[in-house]
């Protein structure tokens, strides 16, 4: 992906240096090269973000207690 990124970003380069005025080629160069990579590589990262996101809930939450731990503390509900 990243051998297409670059090679993109070459090409656009090479157009926005045609422009006739500055202002234009930058404008070429953010239309057509930053925005679009920004959100191809925004997208192309929600997998890897969301599974970091759920590693970080589940290192935040502390664990259950097992259902045997917690009627043993409540007691066994006989009477001696």
């Amino acid at each position: 992906m990243w051998i297409i990124a670059i090679g993109w970003i070459y090409v656009v380069v090479l157009m926005a240096a045609t422009e006739p005025t500055l202002f234009a080629g930058i404008i070429t160069f953010f239309g057509y090269c930053v925005l679009p990579l920004s959100i191809v590589f925004y997208l192309s990262g929600a997998r890897q973000r969301r599974a970091r996101g759920e590693m970080a809930a589940r290192a935040s939450t502390p664990p259950k207690a097992a259902e045997g731990d917690a009627n043993d503390s409540a007691g066994s509900g006989t009477a001696d």
